[in-house]
């Protein structure tokens, strides 16, 4: 649940800053960037983590480890960039609400497929219907959104990073078990996510030009630092939870952040909608439903 907080801080921040300089793309890179720093400075000083990083080395050159699964990283970008191109236009709220949809659908595929560290995890009714609860509510929160000032569009980034969310924590719980070490997990994925980026910046910079000057507040160069903590974590606990149970467990501290945040710090324009604040508690309620555990009817031999 703190970390889901931490999600929706970053998405606040991140949106900021990328209303601040008029470019999302940049405002993704110093994200990722200023995190990179910290965790190169981390893997300098923790040799369980250089040992780690030179496991995975090992795996990926003998095929133990598929290439595809130290590309969390991309994943990570893209939500970051969604974050710095729609968090501040859309509200946390409404932002926070979509990302929550695609993790959940992706959690309960991700888990019948058995692609995290966890291996393969059943759709039992439950986890069906808390992913159809959190669908509905997702539609109920976005609907005040239709036909108003907000693009449609922009509101696919966030859902399509919700989807990524979850193969990004699946994949970084593998690279983890591998490496036997959550910061060599971490260090993988913003090397990654930070390549990405810096690639789009480059491309973005020749078409619209240098975005505007940096704002002086500190606070606006703390997502990187914040993102630190919620992968590292996340990477460690897909392994116990599943991804879908792991995306559920954030959610609640994600929305009722984002909700926060929205009504007493606002960026926004538009007042937080009725809709939105009852399909936060839609979403609560899906969150509730998917963790239950059904037992099942023991037979007589």
């Amino acid at each position: 649940m703190l970390c889901g907080a931490g999600i929706a801080l970053q998405s606040r921040i991140n949106g900021e800053l990328g209303r601040r300089l008029g470019d999302g793309v940049t405002a993704a890179v110093i994200s990722f960037g200023s995190g990179l720093l910290i965790l190169v400075v981390a893997m300098a000083v923790a040799p369980a983590g250089r040992r780690g990083l030179r496991r995975v080395v090992g795996a990926l050159r003998g095929r133990e480890l598929p290439w595809w699964y130290v590309a969390g990283g991309a994943a990570g970008a893209f939500l970051v960039l969604s974050q710095g191109v729609a968090a501040a236009v859309l509200g946390v709220a409404l932002f926070t609400v979509s990302v929550v949809a695609g993790q959940t659908v992706s959690g309960l595929v991700l888990d019948r497929i058995g692609l995290g560290p966890g291996g393969r995890r059943p759709i039992t009714p439950a986890r069906l219907a808390g992913a159809i609860i959190a669908l509905a509510a997702v539609s109920w929160a976005v609907s005040s959104q239709f036909g108003g000032g907000v693009p449609v569009w922009l509101m696919l980034l966030p859902l399509l990073a919700g989807l990524g969310l979850g193969w990004q924590q699946a994949v970084n719980g593998q690279v983890r078990v591998v490496a036997s070490s959550a910061l060599t997990a971490t260090f993988v994925n913003f090397t990654v996510g930070t390549t990405v980026l810096l690639v789009l910046m480059g491309i973005d910079w020749s078409i619209r030009g240098l975005p505007a000057a940096l704002p002086a507040e500190p606070w606006l160069y703390a997502g990187g630092a914040i993102g630190c903590v919620f992968i590292a974590a996340a990477a460690l606990l897909v392994r116990v939870t599943g991804v879908l149970l792991l995306g559920l467990a954030t959610v609640a501290g994600q929305l009722v952040t984002a909700l926060l945040l929205d009504v007493f710090a606002p960026t926004s324009s538009q007042p937080v909608a009725a809709s939105t604040v009852a399909g936060t508690l839609l979403a609560l309620v899906a969150v509730a439903v998917a963790s239950v555990r059904w037992r099942g009817r023991r037979t007589a031999a």
